[in-house]
């Protein structure tokens, strides 16, 4: 399995700072997104924290004899203590919190997503956008229980409180799946400053017109500055690719 991969983060057009973060192995064995919260400061530090401390675990365990499920989980637990940790250290930061999601390669096993709070794994295939992760929001919960539409969803006044999330005392679940990934798929890892502004169907057309990974990151970004760019916006996709095919 080869994979060809890239990723891009954008201020948007109406906050002076970034509070998202991600990394991108270069080796590409591992892929990390994250989107901070909790003022100025905070939410940077935050995401960044998160994103120092999965990378950290990934590479110094990456050959340990964890499955990569214990892997993955392990790696945003430590990066719970270590957001957990600061907030005692620095009391101004003590509300700060992030999102992540994280994708694994890590062969012979299959590929594995792991992910806290409303940053979300797409898989494209065959033109079909179907999003893997669950977000872990009021308004996904409501969803669900029917107490509201998917279209009510978009514009609702809560639509931007988490139910879980990185830098919380009280997070008790990490969501760690295994992932269907075959040839000619795309998987793309963002923030919600994405699909706060675009629609699945909005994601779906981009990446039909632009199936070079490089071309199609930016384009995402792009046409999400163009309907406001009201937060920071961040994209990373890997594309499956045949063993005949040039990667990264």
């Amino acid at each position: 399995m080869k994979l060809n991969f890239t990723g891009f983060s954008d201020p948007g057009l109406v906050r002076s700072n970034n509070q998202d973060a991600y990394y991108i192995d270069p080796e590409g064995r591992f892929f990390i997104v994250a989107d901070g919260m909790g003022g100025h400061a905070g939410g940077e530090e935050a995401s960044r924290i998160a994103t120092r401390e999965i990378q950290a675990y990934l590479e110094n365990n990456w050959q340990s004899s964890e499955s990569s499920q214990e892997l993955l989980a392990q790696a945003l637990w430590r990066a719970n203590e270590a957001i957990l940790q600061d907030q005692q250290n620095y009391p101004e930061r003590a509300d700060m919190g992030t999102t992540a999601v994280v994708v694994v390669f890590r062969a012979p096993e299959s590929p594995w997503c792991a992910h806290v709070g409303d940053s979300r794994l797409y898989r494209f295939r065959e033109s079909r956008l179907e999003q893997i992760t669950e977000d872990h929001t009021w308004v996904a919960r409501a969803i669900k229980l029917g107490d509201i539409t998917f279209d009510e969803a978009r514009i609702h006044p809560f639509r931007h409180v988490l139910s879980r999330c990185l830098g919380r005392e009280d997070l008790h679940q990490i969501d760690v799946q295994p992932l269907d990934v075959k040839v000619g798929d795309l998987l793309l890892l963002c923030s919600d400053g994405l699909t706060e502004e675009l629609a699945d169907q909005n994601i779906t057309d981009c990446l039909k017109e632009n199936y070079l990974v490089e071309k199609a990151v930016y384009s995402l970004v792009e046409a999400a500055k163009a309907q406001g760019g009201h937060d920071n916006i961040t994209v990373a996709i890997v594309a499956v690719e045949d063993t005949s095919q040039n990667s990264q």
